[in-house]
């Protein structure tokens, strides 16, 4: 498998495992702990439990197989994840890098796979893997019922997905507080 900047890597296709009790656990549930809730996140918000989530992660963080996951994009050239595992410096790439998606953005290619390429074509499966490039702060009302609808369509429990789903925005739309009514540091007031 070649993936331009990973040639001495050991790629493997990973798109399987996104359908593999523990994936979305491993996947998401880091983004979900934002600190700024009593309520610690749990592989269950997923539909999953600690040990389908272990036995994955072992699968996931292999440093002799590394898990891409391809997500083609019908109108332009969409988005390869990469688990990078080199001891030390483990890490999810996703190329091509430096990208950042607004909200449309990323609607727009989770809805417009391109089906005749290889890589992840379900809709929802498309939506998470690529929620982590959101850098939009702000997110449409509409985007906590579309990702709690992705959830609940990879497996989530309907109790929790919506939980998940506000705990997934609150991490991507963290944005620093500023009250206008503040004097400026700078301005000696």
């Amino acid at each position: 498998m070649l993936t331009e900047g990973y040639d001495a890597g050991p790629l493997v296709p990973g798109e399987s495992l996104v359908a593999r009790p523990g994936f979305w656990s491993n996947y998401l549930l880091a983004m979900c702990d934002d600190g700024g809730c009593a309520e610690r996140p749990v592989p269950e918000w997923f539909g999953e439990d600690g040990a389908d989530t272990d036995a994955l992660s072992e699968v996931l963080f292999d440093p002799d197989h590394w898990p891409v996951f391809r997500v083609p994009a019908e109108d332009g050239p969409g988005v390869v994840v990469v688990y990078r595992n080199l001891e030390g410096d483990y890490g999810t790439d996703y190329v091509p890098l430096g990208i950042g998606l607004t909200w449309h953005e990323l609607i727009r290619m989770a809805d417009n796979p391109l089906s005749t390429a290889d890589g992840v074509q379900d809709t929802a499966s498309r939506l998470l893997l690529l929620l982590p490039l959101l850098t939009d702060q702000d997110v449409p009302e509409s985007a906590s019922a579309t990702i709690t609808a992705a959830l609940a369509a990879i497996g989530g429990p309907r109790d929790t997905s919506p939980l998940a789903a506000r705990h997934l925005l609150a991490h991507l739309t963290k944005r620093p507080q500023h009250d206008p009514t503040w004097a400026s540091p700078l301005s000696g007031s």
